[in-house]
């Protein structure tokens, strides 16, 4: 729970540092936005202090300058890719941003179809967003993009994508995952303004893998460990070392694109590049920001943890392969870090050898852990919340929050009336009984109030948590990884 970032220098830091750049052109600019707008819970958590809407604070600077245009993938709305944070659809998470950037007074101007080939969903995405008065545009796959330059940056290559109409010095491109077309859609924008005159120009936003701290720092092993499925891999930018004698890191994709990037933007400014680098490229300064290594190495190592157990789990359900686990575990050996530096697992592991049911630990922000254990009524991670907050409380462990008057119903509810097969209560389920009990219970009125402080604890299951637990432990904050065992032999539970 210790701070080792200073939001506050890295804000002013980022938009002095944007500002200049936009200085830099014809007071034309191009921002390639990586990363979360919102909720950039993987920031929050190597970089504790980090604000998780901090960019998008950022861009409220900028409100009388700034546009923004979102980029998605066509064959990610067809495909239903989810965001693992909120385990939505990247097309219903694009929704949800655009409505909360809207009511910060931030301008959306449009959103790019990119990758489009004529697939029903994204026609019917387009729909429902022209219905609504957003401004949609479709950028088709162009041809030997992207090594084939001369056709590329040609009436037949970027002259074929519509031109995006915009009017302000800053046009943020952003998109609600990687590989959304943000770099082809900024390249095609500074093909159309230089055939109109105007001189803009491109840079990157990506807060990582952060430029100016060593190559293996936990912070930047942790980014691979999160793009382990896209086989990411950081590196030293050769060409800013050749180009300045210094040390900077990036990643491979950077890296290997960026000799064919130079060349189309030279090809379209019709002089050499400004960019000796592609961190060059990049305004990001978020590396100024960290105010505390210690704390901000031990909190990235927890990440790399959890990010080795979400990839076995996801391996266990299918929803990737043997390579990405791999890979997270030999970032783990990197460190030299083990389930012995996660200390809620064998909490976890205890609890359900002991009772037979699946085990839950969290642990608080003093150091203390608490459990709980699945049963016919609750599972266990309903039971490890309701344990936490009567510990926070310092009421004794016997009192029960919720009285049988109000599980019972529900329970009846299930089996009765829904027929379901599993009548166990689910975490929302008990959460909505605490809210009802705490209406006539000043006891449990007053535990309720310790939620709050769950956020950003750490938890472990010793088995793979339902859907509905996983969305609940996610939205209290409390950062959970699961032992990849299923909690039953059934298929359809999961």
């Amino acid at each position: 729970m210790k701070i080792g970032f200073d939001n506050q220098i890295y804000v002013q830091k980022q938009t002095e540092y944007i500002q200049k750049r936009i200085e830099q052109f014809d007071n034309k600019l191009y921002l390639e936005f990586g990363g979360k707008l919102f909720d950039d819970y993987h920031a929050a958590r190597v970089l504790p202090g980090f604000d998780v809407n901090g960019k998008v604070k950022l861009l409220q600077a900028f409100r009388e300058l700034a546009e923004i245009v979102f980029c998605i993938n066509a064959g990610d709305i067809e495909k239903n890719k989810i965001r693992a944070d909120f385990g939505i659809t990247y097309d219903l998470d694009m929704l949800r941003i655009i409505d909360n950037l809207r009511e910060m007074g931030l301008y959306v101007n449009s959103v790019v179809v990119t990758q489009y080939q004529d697939q029903p969903s994204a026609d019917i995405f387009r729909k429902r967003l022209e219905i609504r008065g957003v401004k949609t545009y479709l950028h088709r796959p162009i041809q030997g993009y992207p090594t084939n330059v001369d056709f590329i940056v040609s009436d037949e290559g970027f002259g074929s994508n519509p031109y995006i109409e915009t009017t302000r010095p800053l046009v943020v491109i952003t998109a609600p995952g990687p590989c959304s077309g943000k770099l082809a859609t900024c390249l095609s924008q500074l093909y159309h303004e230089y055939r109109r005159g105007v001189k803009a120009g491109y840079a990157k936003f990506e807060t990582f893998p952060i430029w100016n701290i060593p190559l293996k720092h936990p912070v930047n092993l942790a980014y691979e460990a999160a793009t382990a499925d896209l086989r990411d891999v950081n590196m030293i930018d050769p060409f800013h070392l050749e180009a300045y004698g210094k040390t900077a890191v990036n990643y491979n994709r950077d890296i290997e694109v960026f000799p064919i990037v130079r060349t189309i933007l030279q090809r379209i400014m019709g002089s050499a590049s400004v960019y000796q680098s592609p961190t060059d490229m990049g305004v990001n300064m978020a590396g100024y920001g960290i105010s505390d290594d210690e704390v901000v190495r031990a909190a990235a190592s927890q990440e790399i943890i959890r990010r080795y157990y979400k990839a076995v789990c996801d391996s266990k359900q299918g929803r990737t392969d043997v390579e990405t686990v791999t890979r997270t575990e030999l970032i783990m050996k990197q460190l030299q870090l083990s389930e012995k530096d996660r200390p809620v697992i064998e909490a976890a592991n205890r609890k359900f050898e002991k009772s037979g049911y699946p085990g839950v630990a969290i642990q608080l922000a003093d150091g203390r852990i608490v459990t709980g254990r699945g049963s016919e009524l609750m599972t266990a991670g309903a039971s490890a919340v309701l344990n936490a907050i009567k510990t926070l409380a310092g009421l004794p462990d016997p009192l029960h929050l919720i009285s049988g008057n109000v599980l019972e119903p529900i329970v009846s509810l299930k089996d009765n009336v829904f027929g379901l097969h599993r009548t166990t209560l689910n975490m929302e389920e008990v959460m909505i009984a605490l809210a009802i009990s705490g209406s006539t219970n000043e006891v449990v009125a007053f535990a309720m109030t310790k939620l709050p402080e769950l956020r950003g604890c750490e938890a472990h299951s010793s088995h793979i948590v339902f859907q509905n637990d996983d969305d609940v432990f996610r939205r209290l904050g409390i950062n959970l990884t699961c032992g990849p065992v299923f909690p039953t032999k059934n298929l359809f539970d999961m």
